[in-house]
C-alpha cells in the first residue's frame, strides 16, 4: 500500500502523468511485489526556472530532474530491492526525459506498520488480521 510524491520538472500533460504513473506502477509492483490496487501515485509538476541545481535554474542547465518519494511498510523489502527500485526508477526517468539531471533524488521510506495505514486501519492491525 505504497503512497508516491513525484515532482517532477516536465510540462504537464495526460500524456507525461500516464507514462510517470506506468513506469511507478510497474517498477512499484515487479520490484517491491506492491498491490498496484492500494498503490496511491500524487505527481506535482514544477518549472524548470523554479528548479535550482548547484545555484542554477535547470533552464539555465538544459536538464530536467526529478525527486519522488515512496512510502513503504517498514520490513516489507530488502535493501537490494530498494536499491534496484532506485537504480531502474532513475533509468526509466532518464529514458523518459532523456536530459535528466544526475542530481535528481528517489527516497524510499520505511514507515512503521504501526504508524502507517489506509482506510482508518494500520498496517499492523491489517497483517494480524
Amino acid at each position: 500500500m505504497p503512497i508516491l510524491h513525484v515532482t517532477i520538472s516536465a510540462k504537464k500533460s495526460p500524456q507525461m502523468t500516464q507514462a510517470i504513473s506506468t513506469i511507478l506502477l510497474d517498477l512499484t509492483g515487479r520490484i517491491l511485489k506492491k498491490k498496484p490496487e492500494v498503490t496511491s501515485i500524487a505527481i506535482s509538476y514544477i518549472d524548470p526556472d523554479d528548479w535550482i541545481i548547484g545555484g542554477k535554474s535547470l533552464t539555465e542547465l538544459g536538464k530536467s530532474s526529478i525527486y519522488f518519494d515512496i512510502k513503504i511498510t517498514d520490513e516489507t523489502n530488502t535493501k537490494a530491492e530498494k536499491s534496484q527500485y532506485i537504480h531502474e526508477a532513475f533509468e526509466a526517468f532518464k529514458n523518459l526525459l532523456g536530459d535528466l539531471h544526475e542530481v535528481s533524488y528517489i527516497y524510499v521510506e520505511d514507515v512503521r506498520a504501526t504508524a502507517y495505514g489506509y482506510g482508518g486501519l494500520t498496517q499492523e492491525y491489517r497483517y494480524h488480521q
